[in-house]
């Protein structure tokens, strides 16, 4: 016999019954792990010119600041398309935006794949750059929109898929070594992104269902309950307009939406979510990024040592990766992100001092430490803090241009490290760059805000900022039949 329908009458009876879920299973869990996999293929496109970016120097006759373009430029590309995919996400709803980032993806890749020239590259980097934009804001609210509220830390696991792509790239390029195409191996890798990003396509055109938070929160309740049906797999229903609960503090602005999390309660955590974005993609593309390079000039030129070298580097940040939602859990982000950056500060000034003085088991430990405390820690906090500090119709927006912000020190990182390294050397550019985690620990202590540490959603907060003439309501109490439902 077919459990009864449960009847929705706001966005709150849709949180209520997905914070009331023991996990995220069946279809949801799905959905969940396609909204990672489209942030696996981000970090396998942004790290398919890591591994080979030595042989693709040689190949190509690459000058220093070409090499500095090249890397950091789908990160300049992402600083428009981060708040361009959020904007999306929040008129459109979730799933178009997400199809159109793979679509993009997979072309940048194929142009790579057979670009003649420099320029072609650039061309190519640039779909790679607006794939990486839209696609980062908008999973990360998918992500934020199926998970109970006592399990908000676990969207902290994108950065151990973030790892496991960096070491699945290392990996295929050992392979491609094997096979011996010379200085041509970054084409290789480039086109394994192409083929991981039709299957991810495949699969999310397939699976992915509309975010049923989003489309409540937009008074769509048919629309909502429909998706909730597929979704979990029972029966819900739209209540009566005569019942239902109007929306609080809706938003009706479009693009003026952005301005709200610069206002009020927002601001604070505005500021925090955008300096761990800001901090860690500085450290990570200034220092993460480049690890091959790094480990080529600690072991020696030779192709595999120094790709075996990242390898173990980066395996550390699987590891951190999937620690980051316990520690998350245990710490609150906040002080996990504070603690993280500190520990990366100490070992960038380790290295900026003792570089080629250390015994080779110290220089192995002191890059791996740095990889394991920058993803256990900020690495993925950054994200996670945007995601989970605003209610739905901004939080794709506000994970859009917090990205942004991020993207403008994942290039700045990408482009002074090759340059820096030229001018002052590898210590003296480990030094400079020691003063990024250093700062933005210090205003991760300053500031309290915590998603982790509060009872209260952020799409029921009475003193959130709005628009004159918004919706206003009392927080409603939570629905009957949803309560008898939990499972």
């Amino acid at each position: 016999m077919q459990a009864p329908a449960i009847r929705l009458r706001g966005i709150d009876d849709v949180i209520a019954y997905i914070d009331s879920c023991p996990g995220i299973r069946g279809r949801a869990g799905l959905i969940w792990w396609l909204a990672l996999g489209g942030l696996f293929l981000d970090a396998f496109s942004n790290s398919a010119l890591s591994a080979g970016l030595g042989p693709m120097t040689r190949d190509l006759a690459l000058a220093p600041a070409q090499v500095a373009l090249l890397t950091s430029f789908a990160s300049w590309v992402a600083i428009a398309f981060n708040p361009i995919g959020g904007w999306m996400a929040d008129r459109w709803g979730r799933v178009r935006p997400l199809i159109l980032a793979k679509v993009l993806a997979v072309v940048g890749a194929v142009l790579v794949v057979f670009a003649p020239t420099f320029e072609v590259i650039l061309v190519g980097r640039f779909f790679v750059g607006a794939a990486y934009g839209i696609d980062f804001a908008i999973a990360m609210a998918v992500l934020a929109e199926f998970t109970p509220v006592k399990l908000k830390s676990r969207l902290n696991t994108w950065q151990g898929m973030w790892y496991t792509a960096v070491c699945t790239n290392l990996l295929l390029a050992l392979l491609f070594h094997s096979w011996q195409v010379g200085d041509a191996i970054w084409r290789y890798s480039v086109a394994a992104t192409a083929i991981f990003g039709v299957a991810i396509l495949v699969l999310q055109l397939l699976f992915l269902v509309e975010s049923p938070t989003w489309l409540a929160r937009k008074e769509r309740l048919e629309a909502a309950a429909l998706a909730m049906t597929r979704i979990y797999g029972r029966p819900f229903t739209a209540a009566p307009p005569a019942e239902r609960i109007p929306v609080l503090n809706q938003a009706r602005r479009g693009l003026a939406n952005v301005l709200l999390i610069f206002r009020g309660i927002y601001l604070p955590r505005t500021i925090l979510a955008a300096t761990v974005q800001i901090g860690q993609s500085i450290q990570y593309f200034a220092i993460g990024w480049y690890l091959p390079l790094i480990s080529a000039a600690l072991f020696g030129k030779d192709f595999v040592y120094a790709t075996i070298g990242a390898l173990v580097f980066n395996v550390c940040g699987i590891v951190g990766g999937f620690l980051s939602p316990v520690i998350g859990r245990r710490l609150g982000l906040r002080r996990a992100s504070a603690f993280g950056f500190a520990a990366v500060f100490a070992m960038l000034l380790v290295l900026g001092l003792f570089n080629g003085k250390m015994p080779l088991w110290v220089a192995v430990v002191v890059p791996s430490l740095f990889i394991l405390f920058h993803s256990g820690g900020p690495g993925a906090n950054g994200k996670s803090l945007s995601s989970l500090s605003f209610r739905s119709e901004l939080r794709a927006g506000a994970n859009g241009v917090i990205g942004a912000l991020g993207a403008i020190g994942a290039a700045l990182g990408l482009l002074v490290f090759p340059l820096f390294r030229a001018e002052y050397g590898l210590e003296k550019t480990f030094l400079i760059l020691s003063v990024v985690p250093l700062v933005a620990s210090l205003i991760c202590f300053a500031i309290r805000w915590d998603p982790t540490r509060t009872a209260v959603h952020p799409d029921n907060e009475a003193d959130a900022p709005q628009f004159r003439g918004d919706t206003e309501a009392p927080s409603p109490f939570l629905n009957p039949a949803i309560e008898k439902s939990r499972p």
